[in-house]
């Protein structure tokens, strides 16, 4: 009988510890495909705040990375191509598609040179300046990048870390009339 009590004090106190590292450590679950999008709500460079869910009714490509991310760097010439190409299409559903990036910048001035640099045209640009602190990295689970979040009309996460090419064909596939080659 003693024993039966020790093996539950065990089990027992293993999920409390376990419960309070995770807690201690903001450890997150990374959010997935069929998911809700957590509403964000960041400054842009300019000081504004521009929220996640003002974008309600569009397809929104959720992008957290840094002006010192080489890999994100690397990766937003494909960014624009996709964002050029769809940001004024007709989809079946939504009203639009757009970028939403999220920078893990702490030095803002790096991050603006960046945006400049790379061409990112779109207006959805936010950064807390918090770097891995970031409160939107902490929300989606972020622990490396670039990554990104395909976010549905409705609001739901429809895809997760898709390159170029699967980006495109899940952008071309929500078109009222799909182009012939992507």
């Amino acid at each position: 009988m003693q024993r039966r009590y020790l093996y539950a004090f065990l089990i027992l106190t293993s999920v409390v510890l376990c419960s309070f590292i995770f807690n201690q450590y903001n450890y997150k679950i990374v959010p997935k495909a069929g998911d809700k999008a957590i509403d964000l709500a960041y400054p842009n460079p300019q000081g504004e705040v521009m929220e996640l869910s003002s974008l309600k009714k569009k397809i929104v490509l959720i992008d957290f990375w840094a002006s010192w991310c080489g890999p994100c760097r690397r990766t937003n010439p494909s960014l624009v191509k996709l964002y050029d190409k769809y940001k004024d299409a007709k989809f079946k559903d939504a009203k639009g598609f757009e970028i939403y990036s999220v920078s893990l910048d702490r030095n803002k001035k790096a991050w603006e040179a960046a945006i400049l640099k790379d061409g990112l045209v779109w207006d959805y640009h936010v950064s807390d300046l918090k770097g891995w602190s970031a409160e939107g990295a902490a929300k989606y689970g972020v622990r490396s990048i670039p990554q990104t979040f395909l976010v549905d009309q409705d609001g739901f996460i429809i895809g997760r870390n898709l390159r170029h090419h699967d980006l495109d064909f899940e952008l071309n596939k929500r078109l009222k009339k799909p182009l012939g080659s992507h």
